[in-house]
């Protein structure tokens, strides 16, 4: 597969190079993904949170009892974060020479093209413990079926998915607006449909495998190293 078009942003303040806005990623709550994790990673489990963004997800973690090192490739999203160890980089290019025992992949990151997925599933497996876990968020298959142009409001924020296309088997390609007062913000992206049988082999070829599914509708699962006997 050729590789997905990488996202682009527009809007008032820092873009980051994945299109999205500083600003309004600072201004978000978490939206109850600090909760799954904490119940898959395990009371006081050390984690890595790659693609942290402002810590919306991050702080509360930390707030749980769970000692964080915060990785983006965004200097402008780390300075938002506080009471966590960051490191500047991409997901693609870390290599911090330690393991923890969870791994947190969250924002459909896995969603990206074949090759992408191959090396961030990469990283995370070579920064797991051997007895630790990698918790990972996807667009889950329904999304995939039922993604069209719509618009909600949530704390004020509106939020509308437009221009929503499906320019080839798998792919879904949309833009995402949001507006918080005078502020508007888009982002534009494409993202890859991950079947069962395609997630099973991506997990493998990293050196993992599937655990469980943390939701119901299969957006968040827990996958685990393959430890190949001496």
């Amino acid at each position: 597969m050729s590789a997905v078009p990488r996202s682009y942003g527009t809007g008032p303040g820092v873009i980051t190079p994945d299109g999205c806005a500083v600003d309004f990623y600072a201004m978000l709550p978490d939206f109850g993904e600090p909760a799954i994790v904490h119940e898959a990673a395990g009371p006081g489990a050390s984690i890595l949170e790659l693609g942290c963004g402002a810590g919306r997800v991050t702080h509360p973690l930390i707030a749980l009892g769970h000692p964080v090192v915060a990785v983006d490739e965004s200097p402008d999203m780390l300075a938002h974060i506080r009471g966590a160890e960051t490191a500047c980089a991409r997901i693609q290019d870390l290599s911090l020479g330690r393991r923890f025992g969870a791994v947190l992949l969250a924002s459909h990151l896995i969603n990206a093209d074949d090759e992408t997925r191959r090396i961030f599933l990469g990283t995370c497996r070579r920064h797991v413990a051997e007895d630790g876990c990698v918790i990972v968020q996807q667009h889950s298959p329904s999304w995939f079926e039922d993604a069209r142009d719509s618009e909600v409001t949530r704390d004020g924020v509106v939020m509308r998915m437009r221009d929503v296309s499906r320019p080839a088997p798998n792919l879904i390609s949309a833009t995402v607006e949001y507006v918080a007062g005078e502020r508007r913000w888009t982002q534009t992206f494409t993202t890859t449909r991950l079947d069962e049988a395609g997630l099973t082999a991506a997990l493998a070829t990293a050196g993992l495998r599937l655990d469980r599914y943390l939701t119901e509708d299969r957006s968040w699962f827990r996958a685990v190293p393959v430890i190949v006997a001496a």
